[in-house]
Formats: structure tokens, sequence, C-alpha cells
């Protein structure tokens, strides 16, 4: 709202997205023991763009901290890119990889090494999922907070498809399963 009233300034005010504008698709929580991957499929083509709200963390044991990957349609081949930048509270660094790789990387979530009751956050925004007549850009903003330490990270990427996304895949960065308890709720955004 404060940016809409600063931009409103300058007559080039952008209205918010209204809260109307999201409806529940699915919603995944990980039940005992845990799982491999979370998946929702069937996903209907009927909104403009798609957003995962995520709270999860891994049974990484070697740190406080694991990833999740994504892969949309079941495609497994060269077909992704991304790119980040993070802080961690006394540091900041960046990275990626230009060229396609098998997987997109997203949010960073919690490692099984964090406090019993960590979880890592994050919100994975895809748009334009249903077109046809682009490739497919992924932007997602996620952290954890450890008790005096933590992470808090941008992600962007590249799905070279122009198929539209009918299913996707999370799953642990370190092929650790995911822990139980962990939530992640697929909304799709309707258009203007």
């Amino acid at each position: 709202m404060i940016g809409n009233a600063i931009a409103g300034l300058y007559g080039v005010g952008v209205p918010p997205i209204p809260p109307t504008a999201y409806e529940s698709i699915s919603t995944v929580t990980v039940g005992a023991g845990g799982a491999a991957d979370v998946t929702f499929s069937s996903i209907p083509s009927t909104y403009t763009h798609l957003q995962i709200r995520i709270l999860a963390k891994t049974a990484f044991t070697s740190s406080n901290q694991d990833g999740l990957n994504v892969q949309y349609n079941g495609v497994t081949g060269s077909s992704y890119n991304y790119h980040y930048l993070g802080g961690n509270g006394s540091a900041t660094y960046s990275g990626g990889n230009a060229s396609a790789q098998t997987f997109m990387q997203s949010i960073s979530v919690a490692g099984t090494s964090s406090n019993a009751n960590v979880f890592g956050v994050g919100i994975i925004d895809i748009l334009d999922y249903a077109n046809t007549n682009k490739y497919k850009v992924q932007r997602a903003l996620g952290g954890i907070d450890n008790n005096g330490s933590g992470v808090v990270e941008m992600w962007s990427g590249l799905y070279l498809s122009t198929n539209a996304i009918s299913s996707i895949k999370l799953y642990s960065f370190n092929g650790s399963n995911i822990s139980q308890y962990s939530s992640f709720a697929l909304y799709g955004i309707k258009g203007a």
C-alpha cells in the first residue's frame, strides 16, 4: 500500500493483487516417516500464475540447511536455469547456473541439524505457467531463522519449455526425505 501511495504521487500507482484473486488448488502436509518428494499434478490451466507457499525441513543431517529442487511436467532433462542472492547476517552471497540443468533450485529449508522445531519458509511464484508462447519464469523468496543463525534468499529461474505446466515436483537438493509436518500449499492466481 505504501509503495502504491508513493507511486501515486508520480501518477503511476499500481493496484495490488486482491486477496480474492488467490484460489486454493491443493495442500499437502507430509506425514510420519517423511516423503521423498511432494508432487502437485493435474494442475488446471485456468489461472494466470501459480504460487506455492512452503513450510518445510528435510532429513539432511550434515547441515542446518538444505534446498528444494523443482521439476515441471516430469521433465528431468537439461531444461532449467537458475540464480540466487542471499545473506546470512554477516555476509552476502550469490550464484547460479546458466547452463541447462536437470532441475531448478528454489529455496533453502531447514535440515535436521537445525533446532528440532525449526522449519524453513518460502514462496514460489510461477509466472504465466499456462502460456504456450513463452518459456516459464519462476521467482522465489525464502529463509530459515535458526535462533542466532539463518539465511534469507531470493531465487529466480527459467524452465526452458513452452509447454503449459501441469505438474510440479519438489524434492531435497541433497536427496533426503522431506520431514513430517512440512506443508506445501498450491494456489492459482486469477488474472485482472
